[in-house]
């Protein structure tokens, strides 16, 4: 654009020199020689003006040209003080996102399309890629005695500040409430009886050396011990069978009573909570806990990395493809959520506008001082490539426009005249 509004000047000069050559033998070369030479004034002054914006014309130290060089640390400050001024304002920026729906906007992103195929396997599949490497790799990078003790002795600290008596029993108290504890009972009875059957020798044996010599002289010791088992078992099958059992009922007297101590009963606290105290005191927990951490992040860093050498689908590993499942659920409940989406658009809003209050003043200093610390030739030369084709039409435009201006001129001389 500088080249064809330069041949543009070099144009008007040539048919100037022309007209004036001829003017004599026609009025028509006198209108001519008249737009030319108005056209050369024009074009010559928006060249000095356009030119005066960046550098000095012809090198000469005219005042007030160069502008731009020569006030580069103001321009600087202004573009700073605009911006602060009319963007990062809290009621600008409250203003702009209240129109935006960034978690929609989110969830559309989450949920869209995969694109691309083959290893990446799109959109979701790098992303759950990404964030299972990334899980892997913290979990490797972390010291694991420390990372191991600093768990253990954060769920120490948690447990010994909990009272888990009162837990205990309003837990306890709930499931008898609901009856959930009649399956427990149901399975403790069965449990006793296949134990005992499993065990008859060992019981009918102590039976029999218990009963005294008169018994075993009489052979009775064995009918004894037979008749103790059936009378077990048959209580066992009636306990079973019958809901209304006073064994049973005894039982569940005791769960009731045993709910109501823990939560009421001081004492049955106190013992609660020591024996609690004593086991996490214990060392034998400690290592308990060190050895189940260890293999749960060795499980975790092969979850991670399973398959990451495969390729396609079957190369995903566990890890990625759940972070991709939690990613398109995640999206989509952002999508169909509208209450979801208010309260995130709001923490956007909010979190925006605080950033703006706080920090906009460091943001815009950023801008000065980038802008600052950038050399006069770099700096001209940047805003004279966003806005110097624009520049260059003015100087065509002036050219064309004084033509006019001297054509018109001396139209009106030749009628007035």
């Amino acid at each position: 654009m500088r080249a064809a509004a330069t041949l543009m000047l070099v144009l008007m000069a040539g048919l100037f020199l022309l007209a004036r050559e001829f003017e004599h033998q026609h009025a028509a070369w006198g209108y001519l020689h008249a737009f030319a030479e108005a056209a050369l004034v024009g074009g010559l002054a928006d060249w000095f003006a356009v030119t005066a914006l960046f550098r000095r014309p012809l090198g000469l130290p005219i005042p007030h040209t160069a502008i731009i060089p020569e006030n580069k640390d103001r321009i600087a400050d202004t573009m700073a003080d605009f911006l602060r001024a009319n963007f990062l304002t809290p009621a600008v920026i409250a203003r702009r996102m209240q129109s935006m729906n960034l978690a929609a906007g989110a969830g559309a992103f989450l949920t869209g399309p995969a694109q691309g195929r083959g290893e990446s396997g799109g959109l979701r599949g790098r992303i759950g890629a990404g964030a299972g490497e990334l899980f892997a790799e913290v979990l490797e990078s972390l010291d694991q005695e420390r990372l191991g003790g600093q768990v253990q002795a954060g769920l120490k600290a948690q447990l010994a500040r909990i009272e888990i008596a009162p837990l205990i029993g309003q837990m306890l108290a709930a499931a008898i409430a609901d009856k959930r504890h009649l399956p427990l009972i149901d399975a403790f009875i069965r449990w006793a009886g296949v134990t005992l059957e499993e065990n008859e020798a060992l019981v009918r044996s102590m039976i029999q050396r218990r009963a005294n010599a008169f018994l075993r002289f009489a052979g009775l010791d064995e009918r004894l011990a037979n008749s103790v088992l059936d009378g077990m078992y048959r209580m066992l099958a009636e306990v079973l069978v019958d809901p209304e059992h006073p064994l049973r009922r005894k039982v569940e007297d005791g769960l009731e009573k045993l709910a109501h101590d823990l939560v009421n009963d001081a004492a049955m606290r106190a013992r609660v909570e020591g024996m609690k105290d004593e086991l996490l005191a214990n060392p034998a927990l400690g290592n308990w806990w060190t050895g189940v951490w260890e293999r749960m992040r060795a499980s975790l860093i092969a979850m991670a990395r399973g398959g990451a050498t495969g390729s396609g689908s079957a190369g995903k590993s566990q890890m990625a493809g759940y972070f991709a499942e939690l990613s398109a659920e995640l999206g989509k409940a952002l999508q169909d959520d509208r209450r979801l989406q208010i309260q995130i658009n709001r923490f956007a809003r909010r979190t925006a506008v605080g950033v703006a209050t706080r920090y906009g003043g460091q943001i815009v200093r950023l801008v000065s001082e980038t802008v600052r610390r950038w050399d006069a030739q770099t700096v001209t030369s940047r805003i004279e490539g966003a806005v110097g084709r624009d520049l260059q039409f003015i100087r065509i435009s002036g050219t064309m426009v004084g033509g006019l201006v001297g054509l018109t001129i001396h139209f009106l001389d030749g009628v007035f005249s």
